[in-house]
């Protein structure tokens, strides 16, 4: 974990500091370097702030806080993230409305309970596109929709302490916007705007990693939606939810699974968020027998492009269907 923090952090600061000393003229080479950078950016994501806002970095509280902090650094905000993803999609996963991760912009339709479109038709062949633009749209406008949204369900408190929260969230964005985007557009050499193409080209490759092997754990054919009773509450116990909403993918692929943190494990990341993601390829033998011998479900793709195939093929069928189960 430590020489991947220090690498992911070098992949992502170096080429932009390269790009601040206003050396590098050649418009492909600024392109190259964010690219590069977009890489870093998506290690820190998946693989150093994702186990420390989780707590299963260290076992120093303190370490946790300050690695999670990584996700203040590449444009988002750990406090918000914190809520969005360990609260409300670990507790309620595949659940409509109550898991944020699946309550996308009218144009996407990521469950079969959700308002069906003419647009949805096409959204298999044009979700890449808009999973790529997703981390622009975190760092710009999401966290401050979703920051208003918390403040209502009453994850943040009114008056003084939800503004000085805000605050925070607003510094930390100025401070990262000024490193990554303000200080290149002022020191590089080259116009304006081909320094914005080329950070919107950073986050392009961000998102695109990032939200694909997201989605590739909870939105296939295999996987379920199941929906609330009458009462409110999702029949089954909290860790059978968690093997009938979730698939692992690309189980041996060990580079592979290192760079994106262990996300292709994502049945063992929902049923033991707590334990660092280094570990979960030698627990996952004993989760698959676990789930087979109680009888219950350990979806699994042999690899990574059988997984976004699944994928594919479920974004084309949810376009094409009002409901493909009731879940």
């Amino acid at each position: 974990m430590i020489v991947k923090t220090v690498l992911m952090l070098l992949v992502f600061i170096a080429p932009l500091v390269i790009i601040n000393t206003g050396i590098v003229s050649s418009v492909w080479l600024i392109f190259a370097l964010y690219i590069t950078s977009g890489f870093g950016m998506a290690g820190i994501g998946m693989g150093i702030m994702h186990d420390a806002i989780h707590n299963s970095y260290s076992k120093n509280q303190k370490v946790n806080q300050y690695l999670g902090y990584t996700l203040n650094l590449i444009g988002a905000n750990a406090s918000i993230w914190k809520i969005q993803h360990n609260v409300l999609h670990h507790t309620f996963t595949n659940i409509e409305e109550a898991d944020d991760d699946i309550n996308p912009p009218f144009f996407l339709r990521f469950t079969p309970h959700t308002k069906r479109y003419m647009i949805h038709k096409f959204q298999h062949i044009y979700s890449w596109f808009f999973y790529g633009l997703s981390t622009v749209s975190w760092v710009t406008a999401k966290d401050f929709v979703r920051m208003a949204r918390f403040k209502k369900m009453g994850f943040f408190k009114e008056g003084k302490a939800f503004n000085k929260e805000l605050a925070k969230v607003i510094g930390w964005k100025i401070v990262s916007f000024g490193f990554v985007l303000v200080l290149p557009i002022i020191m590089a050499p080259v116009a304006w705007w081909i320094v914005v193409l080329a950070f919107i080209s950073m986050h392009f490759v961000t998102g695109l990693l990032i939200t694909t092997v997201f989605q590739l754990a909870h939105i296939v054919p295999t996987t379920e939606y199941p929906l609330p009773n009458e009462e409110g509450i999702v029949e089954g116990d909290w860790a059978s939810h968690q093997l009938f909403t979730t698939s692992n993918f690309s189980p041996k692929s060990r580079l592979f699974s290192w760079f994106i943190g262990g996300l292709n494990y994502q049945i063992e990341h929902h049923l033991l968020p707590n334990i660092c993601h280094v570990h979960y390829r030698k627990i996952s033998h004993i989760v698959a027998q676990t789930a087979k011998e109680y009888g219950l479900p350990y979806h699994n793709k042999h690899s990574f492009v059988s997984a976004v195939g699944e994928h594919f093929k479920m974004l084309r069928q949810l376009g094409k269907m009002d409901n493909l189960r009731a879940g």
